[in-house]
């Protein structure tokens, strides 16, 4: 059913979207805009997607009730544990989906960005998985912080091309990737969030709704209806929320929480709080909220966290936050560390940082005694611990 959360004919949710590119990339954004919904549409890719969803990434992910969680709040705190999935995180229900795209299409050679390196990962690992050349590109900072995974991806075969250029982190790795696309236009920009031009922001949350498709059936399981009172999503660039949401878009009783990195408060200078932060206007081939100057230069973002450590948001969160259909919530390095240590030690689950920052708002919420509350768990904290340990105490 065609939903108003859903791109125009032209790529746009309300004023935002577009595909904003150079010339040399039309025949490549315009192949992908003529078939990727006929592809994810046909049996044939249903079949081999919906197979490798099941015995490859490992879905459906469970849905848990956090007791202790629910419990400490008030509410009933469901936990969807996209922890679980192959390389620990939702990133793989989209990279899985768009290699599938690719061979269909007859490309053989991949380029990715990645920021906490999840991304990078499900790449690299799909690309082994088909026998196909993969090249990712990785802020020199996220690197270093994030050096398990940069591991894992090189094992997997993966060349890694690291960002040395501005805050050398998600941007960087994005600018640079989409400048490598414009001199090989052969490639298969393999995006993974909802931004970029159109049609990836749409062709990526379609990917992503397997979150709320399975989301649906698992709570009319436990709890006897398929809608939760509210859905608790981080957002960056926001493919996990965008898959969390995805399904609940048109029902206004579903209260849709997005929550941002705000790094060391709101207005310090160090933050990535970009629906607070933001104005209009055009990032990486979309137009969209962004952190920007009076100048339009864009402004370097700063979190805790690889995966939200990002100046704007895709296309779709940008419109949810202006057509007030989502709430957008901020959590600060702080109050995510605080967040996923208490998981971690209340329920025996150690989230990623990114995830964490969901977890952050449960303390500013004042839950109802049998609200239903879905928070999605995007990822595991392996890649993170580094950071943990830091702030451990004894």
């Amino acid at each position: 059913m065609k939903s108003k959360f859903h791109p125009d004919k032209n790529g746009y949710f309300g004023q935002f979207g577009g595909a904003f590119i150079p010339e040399l990339l039309h025949p490549n954004v315009k192949e992908l805009e003529d078939n990727y919904i006929q592809i994810i549409e046909s049996k044939e890719f249903q079949d081999e997607y919906k197979s490798l969803l099941k015995d490859f990434v490992g879905r459906p992910t469970p849905l848990y009730l956090a007791k202790t969680l629910s419990e400490k709040y008030g509410a009933h705190i469901y936990l969807k544990r996209e922890d679980l999935c192959h390389t620990g995180a939702h990133k793989v229900n989209n990279t899985v989906g768009q290699i599938l795209i690719a061979k269909k299409l007859g490309k053989t050679k991949i380029i990715a960005e990645t920021g906490a390196g999840q991304h990078g990962v499900a790449t690299a690992t799909v690309c082994a998985l088909m026998g196909l050349d993969c090249t990712v590109f990785m802020g020199e900072k996220d690197i270093v912080r994030q050096a398990p995974n940069v591991a894992r991806m090189k094992m997997l075969g993966a060349k890694i091309v690291p960002a040395t250029s501005g805050s050398k982190t998600l941007k960087d790795a994005t600018n640079e990737a989409i400048r490598y696309w414009i001199q090989n236009p052969e490639t298969f920009y393999l995006i993974g969030s909802v931004v970029g031009p159109h049609p990836h922001p749409d062709m990526v949350a379609r990917l992503q709704a397997t979150i709320s498709e399975e989301m649906k059936w698992q709570l009319k399981e436990k709890t006897g209806k398929e809608d939760p009172d509210t859905i608790i999503a981080c957002v960056g660039g926001g493919s996990n929320a965008a898959g969390a949401f995805y399904h609940y878009f048109d029902d206004e009783d579903v209260e849709l929480i997005a929550v941002e990195a705000a790094g060391l408060g709101v207005n310090s200078g160090e933050s990535a709080a970009t629906s607070q932060l933001g104005e209009v206007g055009i990032i990486h081939g979309s137009k969209t909220i962004l952190m920007q100057d009076d100048y339009g230069q864009i402004v370097e973002p700063y979190s805790i966290s690889a995966g939200l450590d990002y100046p704007g948001v895709g296309p779709l969160h940008a419109y949810l936050y202006e057509s007030g259909r989502a709430k957008f919530m901020n959590a600060t390095d702080k109050e995510a560390l605080a967040a996923g240590f208490e998981l971690t030690k209340l329920e025996g689950i150690i989230p990623a940082l990114e995830t964490a920052h969901a977890l952050a708002v449960l303390p500013k919420i004042d839950f109802k005694k049998d609200q239903v509350v879905v928070i999605n768990l995007s990822g595991r904290g392996d890649k993170d611990l580094e950071t943990f340990i830091q702030y451990l105490e004894d």
